[in-house]
């Protein structure tokens, strides 16, 4: 069940809520974790400014834009945040999540990531998206978990870390009609459809 008060949703476990300046040093330790970020779109934070530059520029200044979906996940107890659950801008809707390592396999990004998906729905969206790196099949599980079906992967020079990543392409129509995205399978050249159990 996901309360609504202002711009902060309230579940069972967590808190989720726009981050603010306060949060540096919690996204800091998030941002600056080597394994954490392994199969994230970006190079582990060396220094608090990167991590300023990071919390402004993909959390702040969306903000000020209007519509933004991009939570600090909070434990109720002390509404830190320990994470974050996010969609982009673009036409992929692509839905993703990180959590400080002491949070893994609690259920936590379910958990966050099932009220921002019924928020999604009352907005209108007809569908998300989400990608996972073949080596990181706990968050594809994470993905079966809210529903999203595997449509196909495919190789992509991965930037900025420039190097071959094959992934995996979920998505979850919210509309109940029948529809894939396929712009990631006719902009990469290697694209196949795996047998996923």
């Amino acid at each position: 069940m996901l309360i609504k008060s202002n711009s902060i949703h309230v579940t069972q476990r967590l808190i989720l809520r726009n981050f603010t300046e306060n949060d540096l040093e919690a996204l800091f330790k998030l941002l600056e974790d080597e394994t954490v970020n392994t199969y994230l779109p970006w190079f582990p934070v060396k220094n608090r400014e990167e991590a300023d530059t990071f919390l402004k520029e993909r959390f702040l200044n969306e903000y000020d834009k209007g519509e933004c979906y991009r939570y600090a996940i909070c434990l109720k107890e002390d509404n830190l945040p320990i994470g974050y659950v996010w969609l982009s801008n673009d036409e992929s809707h692509d839905f993703g999540y990180a959590l400080m390592q002491e949070h893994w396999h609690k259920g936590i990004a379910l958990e966050a990531s099932q009220a921002v998906i019924e928020q999604l729905k009352e907005a209108g969206y007809t569908y998300i998206t989400s990608t996972h790196d073949i080596h990181n099949p706990r968050s594809g599980e994470v993905m079966k978990k809210l529903g999203m079906e595997y449509k196909y992967s495919y190789v992509e020079q991965w930037q900025p870390k420039n190097i071959p990543v094959t992934f995996r392409m979920y998505q979850l129509n919210l509309d109940g009609q029948d529809r894939t995205f396929m712009k990631y399978w006719n902009q990469y050249e290697v694209h196949f459809i795996e047998d996923i159990a």
